[in-house]
């Protein structure tokens, strides 16, 4: 797709001048974040009134900036993730932000034709080639969805240090507005160490992988983790919004050669990407690795296409009957969202030979308080209890803890209740068997 504009090189505060008041603005997701762009914009917010901002998970110290006094007034933030952002999540809370309750599949939909506007795209590409294309970089999931509104304006950071990628990432510096030359690191996710806890969690995740699986891994430390316990298996595939810079040890190793997918063979399927400089160098270029919009990566049904599918995501807390708290402290504190999470449910219900595995440790606050639990109604004394079900019970497949493996699909609630009790923390099993005697599920 080529656009007939004719893109002027401007400052960043030049560039946000062309942001009206009313006006919905785009940011491009992650950690393809622009970086100066978003400071400009919040520098002219006294000017402006009944602005809003799209996006997910983000990383800029802009964020901080929504908690000035009647900054909502002025923009407002607008998200389907909250990515554990402090300032976002108590926006939401306080009601100055608007959240909405839509999967990543279902994302590009409501920004392509659904009620937030698309007016003003503001997103980070690498530089133009010789044949002037600039490059999404580590990022294409809802950025096509933005641009085929189309949005009035197109504002661009021209970043070097973007990676140039394969796949869906080709976009003619005709198609931008405003181009702001910035020379400027992305921002980046800081590897931890492995704990105890995810080391145990990480073992059992890799008795369920079998040698030819496609994995999909979802956003969060733990579930990024599990990779690294992957290291004797044969002939993975990857079908995952984001691939975890771990796996570039199973690439190297020969773990991961996408050799055995059904679709997309020999090629990691992927749309967006976040880690530390030695990911986004390894996504330069490579041809291994395919950037598709994640309306296509995340549709059940394609999701349902790959062979031996195991996806692994985190989860905050999961009940005695088998539903997926992921993305709520309580009922206010929008902690996370659903992400991927509900899409790669459905997508596994549908394959006969796939692995849907939701993994946390098993207790939160020390020892505390279990997460697993009867029913979050009856968790009185912990007002973090998530209340507001991610995945229900009827997607449910795996949860996997500290102490073990609880396989849920095509089992009683007795034996969901039983099986789960196992792998909760010994300090809280006694208590969660009478609130299940209690609730007649044993």
């Amino acid at each position: 797709m080529r656009g007939g504009r004719t893109t002027k090189y401007v400052t960043a505060q030049e560039a946000v001048k062309a942001i009206k008041s009313n006006d919905d603005v785009v940011l491009s997701n992650f950690c393809s974040e622009p970086v100066v762009l978003t400071n400009a914009l919040m520098d002219r917010a006294p000017e402006l009134t009944g602005v809003r901002i799209f996006h997910m998970a983000i990383h800029g110290p802009f964020q901080n900036r929504y908690l000035e006094p009647d900054m909502y007034k002025h923009i407002k933030c607008a998200t389907t993730l909250s990515g554990r952002s402090k300032c976002v999540r108590q926006m939401i809370a306080e009601g100055k932000a608007d959240f909405y309750a839509v999967t990543f599949c279902n994302l590009p939909h409501m920004l392509r034709q659904g009620d937030f506007k698309s007016d003003v795209f503001m997103l980070t590409v690498a530089p133009p080639d010789s044949h002037g294309y600039c490059n999404l970089g580590i990022n294409v999931d809802y950025s096509w969805a933005a641009l085929e509104r189309p949005p009035r304006v197109v504002i661009a950071e021209l970043n070097p240090n973007m990676p140039r990628t394969e796949g869906r990432t080709a976009l003619h510096i005709s198609q931008i507005d405003y181009a702001v030359e910035v020379n400027l690191p992305l921002f980046e996710l800081q590897q931890s160490p492995i704990t105890a806890v995810e080391k145990s969690i990480g073992q059992y995740v890799g008795q369920l992988v079998e040698d030819g699986s496609t994995l999909q891994i979802g956003y969060g430390g733990l579930s990024e983790a599990c990779v690294y316990f992957l290291h004797d298996k044969k002939d993975l595939g990857m079908h995952t919004e984001m691939v975890p810079e771990g796996i570039i040890d199973l690439v190297d190793s020969g773990a991961v050669s996408c050799a055995n997918k059904a679709i997309h063979k020999g090629r990691i399927t992927c749309s967006f990407n976040g880690g530390t400089r030695k990911l986004y160098d390894w996504l330069h270029e490579n041809p291994l690795v395919e950037m598709l919009p994640v309306d296509y990566v995340n549709e059940p049904r394609i999701i349902a296409s790959n062979n031996k599918l195991v996806a692994i995501n985190s989860t905050l807390q999961v009940d005695l009957f088998g539903n997926i708290y992921a993305d709520v402290l309580g009922l206010q504190d929008q902690f996370s969202g659903a992400g991927g999470q509900l899409d790669f449910a459905m997508g596994c219900s549908l394959a006969p030979d796939s692995k849907f595995i939701n993994v946390m440790p098993s207790t939160a606050s020390g020892d505390n308080y279990s997460r697993i639990v009867a029913h979050p109604s009856l968790e009185k004394d912990n007002a973090s209890a998530s209340q507001l079900v991610t995945v229900p019970r009827y997607y449910s497949d795996y949860v996997v803890t500290e102490f073990g493996i609880a396989r849920l699909k095509g089992k009683s609630n007795a034996e969901r209740a039983k099986s789960l009790i196992n792998i909760a923390h010994p300090n809280h099993r006694g208590r969660l068997q009478e609130q299940a005697k209690k609730l007649g599920l044993i």
